[in-house]
């Protein structure tokens, strides 16, 4: 009946379901010595707990030598100002980063402002045509791979049937 407890509670504890009192339970009795054969294997994990219980520090502990000597206590404390300046100097070159980049891509858009002027009115007449061949192009493109869906759907209906 206690193996069979033993095992349910195990089982609970791996699941992460049992109570301070199951595990208590759990380690008295694989700190015991009778524990059943197949639930050797467990016997480290919870042997482990009373054998830390058993060790000794070693370290000793220093005390002042009078009681009227008091040795003040030495803490480690952050330089703040040190933390405070690498941050900002982070922040500055941030923005300082940002501002650079974006004047970089400020300055092409100055210059595309001035491309659609010109003074001559043949040269306009020029780059007016050239630019309604590039569109036509591109559209004859559009058209051709129209042509293509309306033949696939004149095949798709002789197929099907519609």
């Amino acid at each position: 009946m206690e193996l069979n407890k033993i095992e349910d509670i195990l089982e609970k504890y791996f699941q992460g379901e049992t109570t301070i009192a199951e595990e208590n339970e759990l380690k008295n009795y694989f700190s015991s010595p009778n524990v059943a054969q197949h639930l050797e294997q467990y016997k480290p994990i919870f042997g482990y707990f009373s054998q830390v219980k058993q060790q000794k520090s070693t370290q000793e502990i220093k005390t002042p030598v009078q009681e009227s000597e008091t040795i003040p206590l030495q803490t480690k404390k952050r330089n703040v100002a040190w933390l405070s300046i690498a941050a900002s100097v982070v922040v500055l070159l941030g923005i300082g980063t940002y501002l650079f980049v974006s004047e970089k891509d400020a300055a092409p858009a100055v210059a595309q402002t001035e491309l659609g002027t010109y003074d001559d009115p043949e040269e306009a007449l020029a780059a007016t045509q050239k630019a309604l061949a590039m569109v036509s192009n591109n559209v004859n493109v559009g058209l051709e791979s129209v042509h293509y869906i309306k033949e696939y759907e004149h095949s798709k209906k002789k197929i099907f049937k519609l």
